[in-house]
Parts: C-alpha cells; sequence; structure tokens
C-alpha cells in the first residue's frame, strides 16, 4: 500500500442506508450510517421513501463523517459513492452529491460498484482480521444478491453463479414474514434458531445446475408446510417456533454450503471469502469455520460492521481505484443493474 496519505470521502445510498466514510489509505478513520425505520411497518423498502429519507439524511451523515474523521474538507483527495447496484432513486442522491461536491471542491470522483466493494471490504485494514491472497472465492450474500465469484486481482472478478430468483436475504425476510416476524427477519430468526433443532422439519432445497441459487422454491415449500400444519393446530407456531425458525436456517446454510463446496471442487481455490449484510447471520459463519476442518478451506470474515452496506467498503475500493488513477468524469450516471 502507498505510503503517502490519500484521503477518501466515501458514500453509499444504494437502498435504505444512508452512509458516508473517510479513510485514510486503507485504514477507517469514520464510517457513519443512517439507517431508515420507517420500512419497518411495510414488511420491505419502499423506494420512494427510501429515496426521500437519503435526501434529508445525505448531508448530515457526510458532515458528521468528516468531523469524526478529524480533517477539513479541503485535506479530501477524492470522492467514492456507490454508482450501483440498488435502487435507483436512492443511488441518484448519493451520485448526484458526490457529483457536486467533487466538482465543489475540485477533486476527483470515483464510481464504486456496491458488490465489488462487499469484497473487497476484506482489505481494509483492521487488526486481528487477515486479508485474502489472490485468488479467491468471495460468497457474496445480502438482501438483492447472492453470488460467488472468482477474484483473481482486486478489479479481475469473475461471477461464477448467482441466484436466477430470490436472493438469501429475501429468502430469510419471506420466510419470516410466513411465520409472523417483523422485517428485517434475518435477524430474528438467527436468534430463535439458536434455541431450536436445526433437524426438527426438513424441507426440499431447490435443484439448480452449475453454481446458480434458487430460493423462491424454498419459500414455497415453508408456506405450504405451515398452511398445512397451522390448519391442524392453530397453535403450532407459537409451540414450534424456535425449531421452525432453526430448520429454516439450516436448510438455508445447507445451499450456500453445497454450491460453495462445488465452486472448491470447479475451481481448487480454498481460499474462501464471505461478505454481505447476511454474512453476519452466526449460522453461516459457522458452517463456514466448520469447513476449514472438514474441507481445508481458509475462510475469511470481516468485521461486523463492514458486512452490512457501509461507506468503508465503498472507500477501500475508492483508495485501490484512485492508486491506479482510475476516475470517473461527471457524466457518470446511477446504474440499478450494474454489474461487476
Amino acid at each position: 500500500m502507498n505510503s503517502q496519505k490519500i484521503y477518501i470521502l466515501a458514500i453509499e445510498s444504494s437502498c435504505d442506508d444512508t452512509a458516508a466514510a473517510v479513510l485514510c489509505n486503507n485504514v477507517v478513520l469514520s464510517n457513519v450510517i443512517a439507517g431508515q425505520k420507517v420500512h419497518a411497518e411495510y414488511g420491505g423498502v419502499v423506494p420512494e421513501l427510501a429515496s426521500r429519507a437519503h435526501q434529508q439524511n445525505i448531508v448530515p451523515v457526510v458532515h458528521q463523517a468528516i468531523l469524526k474523521a478529524g480533517i477539513g474538507k479541503k485535506d479530501l483527495n477524492a470522492i467514492a459513492f456507490t454508482r450501483g447496484p440498488g435502487l435507483m432513486g436512492s443511488l441518484l442522491v448519493g451520485t448526484s452529491f458526490a457529483k457536486s461536491l467533487s466538482l465543489g471542491l475540485n477533486i476527483p470522483l470515483i464510481e464504486v460498484n456496491h458488490m465489488q466493494a462487499h469484497i473487497l471490504a476484506h482489505y481494509i485494514k483492521e487488526d486481528g482480521f487477515n486479508m485474502p491472497p489472490f485468488p479467491f472465492l468471495a460468497m457474496t450474500i445480502s438482501g438483492g444478491h447472492t453470488q460467488i465469484v472468482r477474484v483473481d486481482s482486486y478489479f479481475d472478478m469473475t461471477v461464477l453463479g448467482e441466484t436466477i430468483d430470490d436472493a438469501v436475504g429475501e429468502a430469510f425476510d419471506k420466510s419470516g414474514k410466513i411465520i409472523g416476524l417483523g422485517y428485517p427477519a434475518g435477524p430474528q430468526i438467527d436468534k430463535l434458531a439458536q434455541q431450536g433443532n436445526p433437524k426438527a422439519f426438513k424441507f426440499t432445497k431447490p435443484k439448480v445446475d452449475g453454481l446458480n441459487f434458487s430460493f423462491s422454491g424454498l419459500k414455497t415449500a415453508i408456506l405450504y408446510f405451515i398452511q398445512k400444519e397451522t390448519k391442524q393446530n392453530p397453535d403450532f407456531i407459537a409451540q414450534h417456533l424456535n425449531d421452525i425458525c432453526a430448520s429454516i436456517q439450516y436448510t438455508i446454510i445447507q445451499i450456500l454450503m453445497d454450491k460453495l463446496k462445488l465452486a472448491v471442487k470447479q475451481t481448487g481455490i480454498t481460499h474462501i471469502a464471505i461478505g454481505g449484510g447476511v454474512s453476519a447471520n452466526s449460522g453461516i459463519r459457522k458452517a463456514l469455520k466448520d469447513g476449514e476442518q472438514k474441507y481445508g478451506w481458509t475462510t475469511y470474515v470481516p468485521k461486523f460492521e463492514y458486512t452490512t452496506d457501509n461507506a468503508a467498503m465503498i472507500g477501500i475500493v475508492g483508495y485501490l481505484k484512485f492508486q491506479e488513477g482510475n476516475f470517473s468524469n461527471q457524466n457518470v450516471m446511477a446504474s440499478s443493474r450494474l454489474k461487476i
């Protein structure tokens, strides 16, 4: 890494969190996130409400990030921002703000792919966390994405498999909704699953060729199962909630691990890095660690605060691109379906 001090302001606004961070080279000086509780009553993110909240939050969040970093705007060397993928309205708020600020400060603008950032979050310097060597396999799992990616260098990435319908985060949330849990359901299922029997109820795993994923069939199977059981016993969910959650989580983890094992077999790569909000799930983390003993993997899990959507991961990509002189111009446009 470059010994010169490079200060990057990073902005992330791809979904329902407004985030800003300041990095000095590959070290995080500040990482500020403003969440949006307004979506909970709707059972999911409402795009129009998300973009309005970003407009309200972005100025104070950026101000707070610079303040916490202990620097001034004049010290910044570049501004990195999430170009995509994500919700178009949300992306436009961050993109427009980043373009305006870079123009006002006369410093470079750096566009960042949100999915690449989840992977490259592993290169943020943190005590006690190792950086994966190239090549490695990255499994990015979040509310909107599920992918297995071969990573040969910082910006040489190949998607080996991805979901053909629901992402793993959606599988948790939709399953949670079926059994009466609030949004987001993933953390609640994880907590309840720790008190239940993961093999209490068996759910069929979808059959999908190659390294692609599918979770919509699992959601349907859970729905039919719950409908059948509650018809016979109206108190079935209340009486078996922990076991239901444990069985749902166990099935989802098995789907992920089966694909990961196949990817390792096909590529011969045994360094496995995980990223995305769902990687905070304790069961998935344990399954990965168990894989080290069972299959000889070496696994890498970033610091908890860098797994969910955050601006620090945008900042590390910004720093790596800054070193290469890979800048954007003022014509850059947000892209809701941006690919790796």
